[in-house]
């Protein structure tokens, strides 16, 4: 059997597409529990069952880190790739400072933006906050920008969780938006 690939640029253009697509069925998702439950419940449901994404993505991670030897830990969640993001084709640019990682150029931000939907989009993106608390419920990854604030890029940070955040992330009755304060705030 031949071999077939495809250039770099093609398979961008395929992920581009296939996240728009995951930011269309998160905003009908999201647009319909508030719809039909109201705000107040439909946010609920929505950050609920991104919590419970985020923690599978992190679940995953972790269970792939530990099959290596290493302990899951912020410094050795880079070393899994279980259901990463692909490296090109989401974001424009990748930029780390510091302890700091900025996203630019988000395609899923971009697509909510274009359907002025931030509000319900941002939603989303508390999937980074649960993903960190399932990988190591002693970290979590945090937004101190978000383009669906209005920002240029999406810049994160990683720290200690707060006994809080574990609560937040345990605990499905409790407000999970309180997890991100830049979020939640903005």
């Amino acid at each position: 059997m031949k071999e077939e690939t495809i250039e770099k640029e093609e398979a961008a253009k395929y992920i581009k597409t296939l996240s728009e697509r995951i930011a269309l069925l998160h905003l009908s998702y999201a647009k319909t529990l508030k719809e039909e439950l109201g705000d107040e419940e439909g946010k609920r449901l929505i950050l609920k069952a991104i919590k419970q994404y985020g923690k599978y993505i992190g679940e995953a991670r972790r269970e792939e880190i530990e099959e290596k030897g290493l302990e899951p830990t912020p410094e050795n969640f880079s070393e899994g790739e279980a259901l990463s993001i692909p490296p090109f084709g989401m974001h424009s640019e990748i930029e780390r400072k510091g302890d700091k990682m900025r996203a630019y150029g988000c395609v899923l931000g971009e697509f909510w933006e274009r359907y002025d939907a931030e509000e319900l989009g941002k939603l989303y993106c508390y999937v980074d906050a649960a993903k960190y608390l399932g990988f190591n419920e002693d970290y979590v990854q945090t937004h101190t920008k978000a383009m669906t604030a209005g920002n240029e890029c999406c810049e994160f940070e990683v720290k200690p969780s707060t006994e809080e955040q574990k609560k937040l992330f345990k605990n499905d009755e409790e407000d999970f938006s309180k997890v991100d304060e830049y979020l939640e705030s903005s």
